[in-house]
């Protein structure tokens, strides 16, 4: 087997790399680290929260295990794990270029995330507390270090910021001769429209981070109601960004399954352009809906009325793509290897995250329902059901292209199974205990909620369980995994026609491309 582009081994030669496939690895390396701390923090939190009084750690501790676990998740995992990770790796090969747009902006661009990565875990010397939102007032009072944490998370936006652009101009200057927009693949267009958020929502997030280090360090009150200012402006710049970032986190993850579904059922894709635009529709209203995590702070009624109806607009372009991934699967030739069971879990988990959302998104539940766990679970459902799904069955399809080895198949089969079924008994637990009133963040609770704190710990027990089996299958299949053919999934996309790893420059000859890369039943192949 060739290496390909791991040819080149020793430090300097991934230090210094203007590799799209070795900068996409490190990222991988990087957001899979934290994926497994902040798990490590998540089971802690499951752990205290078996009893309903003081368990093993503190109140204290126990917010600080909380904003922990959900601020690696959020900015150090989730957020960058498709797009700077998979989207580097697969962008340039699946357009058929040798290469990003701008090769050393995208390697400075992940030295800067791990710049913000360093000043993050250095503000956690003084523990943070304030939860993974940095709500004020709390947040520009505390004596944790927000401030260092503010430039850390500017940073990482930063990084942000510069790989969303490095890709778009990737993809509209080097396609492949042929590979106009409705011949693009679909992962490309979720990673298109992922870019543009990229690019537009993250700026607000900094500088709400250094409206936030300014009104610490020099006293001014944006956020002060004593000096002028607006608690509540700090949330509106918050959610400004953070609900389209959810679509950072969704729509590359929904790429991937529209990627897998045709392979697995042998059928076209069902649909195409429905959800190439798709994308971008969802790309487009995410930025219209942020006051729905408001309702209950405050916001006029007809303020509250419209956010409500655009929050339900969003789920016609979901819709959209739900249908056609289920229209693509009717009387299909479906085989049932681990990417597509991922696929499936993905689309099983990611319905549930969207039937619940309306209950969150209508004015008369969202009353009821808001800061209980309820939101926890739909939230969970969301991102864990929906990205963490899409993003693991991202690496089981691609793990042969990327490393030249195959997984074993019986063990990804059998993880999956014991991870989806620890992640239901989990978060199912989760709305029940919502719809009954528990509510979220809290270190201790009324006794009658113990048992299904109980049920919900022993699921992320299995849930734990299913994602270490998947890690030790991916480590030990690096170097004992079946020899990859360059194209096991007998794949029609541009970056199944180079060996197995890609060599370095990708493809000896640029490609031409003279067909739809969904052609599964009609035209079984490219020669």
């Amino acid at each position: 087997m060739a290496d390909g582009y791991l040819e080149k081994r020793g430090f300097r030669a991934w230090a210094f790399t203007l590799d799209h496939k070795r900068v996409g690895v490190m990222y991988l390396w990087t957001t899979l680290t934290f994926f497994l701390v902040g798990g490590l923090f998540a089971e802690l939190l499951r752990l205290k929260l078996m009893t309903p009084g003081p368990g093993f750690i503190s109140d204290k501790t126990y917010n600080v295990f909380f904003t922990l676990h959900g601020a690696l998740m959020i900015f150090l995992f989730i957020i960058p794990a498709i797009p700077s990770a998979l989207g580097n790796f697969f962008i340039p090969l699946m357009i058929g270029a040798r290469d990003v747009a701008f090769p050393r902006l995208n390697l400075a661009s992940y030295w800067i995330f791990l710049a913000g990565i360093a000043v993050v875990l250095g503000s956690l010397a003084g523990p943070m507390d304030t939860g993974w939102t940095f709500y004020t007032p709390y947040s520009a009072k505390t004596g944790a270090a927000v401030t260092t944490l503010s430039f850390g998370l500017f940073l990482v936006g930063m990084s942000s910021i510069l790989t969303g652009l490095n890709f778009i101009v990737t993809i509209h200057t080097l396609r492949a001769p042929g590979m106009s927009w409705t011949r693009l693949p679909l992962f490309i267009w979720g990673m298109y429209a992922t870019s543009i958020i990229q690019v537009l929502a993250t700026p607000v997030i900094g500088i709400t981070f250094i409206l936030l280090a300014a009104e610490r360090l020099f006293g001014i009150g944006f956020f002060d109601p004593a000096k002028g200012g607006d608690p509540i402006l700090f949330q509106h710049f918050f959610w400004f960004y953070s609900h389209p970032v959810v679509y950072v986190m969704i729509l590359p993850a929904m790429g991937i399954i529209s990627e897998i579904i045709p392979v697995f059922a042998r059928k076209p894709i069902f649909g195409y352009k429905a959800i190439a635009y798709s994308s971008m529709a969802i790309a487009l209203a995410g930025f219209l809906v942020w006051g729905h995590h408001m309702f209950v702070s405050g916001m006029s009624g007809v303020a509250a009325f419209i956010f409500s109806l655009l929050t339900f607009s969003v789920a016609v372009p979901t819709g959209v793509k739900v249908f056609n991934w289920i229209a693509t699967l009717y009387r299909g030739s479906i085989t049932f290897e681990s990417p597509m069971l991922y696929a499936l879990t993905f689309i099983f988990l990611f319905i549930i995250g969207g039937l619940t959302g309306p209950f969150l998104g209508s004015l008369g539940t969202n009353v009821q329902l808001h800061d209980t766990y309820f939101v926890v679970a739909h939230f969970h459902y969301t991102m864990m059901g929906g990205t963490v799904m899409g993003w693991l069955a991202g690496l089981h399809y691609w793990f042969p292209k990327m490393t030249g080895r195959m997984l074993n198949e019986r063990l990804a089969r059998r993880a999956c199974l014991v991870m989806v079924a620890g992640f239901n008994v989990t978060f199912i637990s989760m709305f029940i205990l919502g719809y009954k009133g528990m509510p979220r963040r809290w270190a201790e609770y009324p006794v009658q909620y113990q048992t299904l704190h109980i049920i919900a710990t022993v699921g992320s027990w299995f849930l734990a369980a299913g994602i270490l089996a998947i890690m030790w299958n991916f480590w030990r299949s690096l170097t004992k995994g079946e020899i990859a053919p360059p194209n096991p999934w007998r794949g029609l996309t541009l970056e199944w026609t180079t060996p197995s790893p890609p060599p370095a420059d990708n493809f000896e000859v640029l490609p031409t491309v003279t067909d739809w890369p969904y052609s599964y039943g009609r035209k079984e192949g490219r020669e």
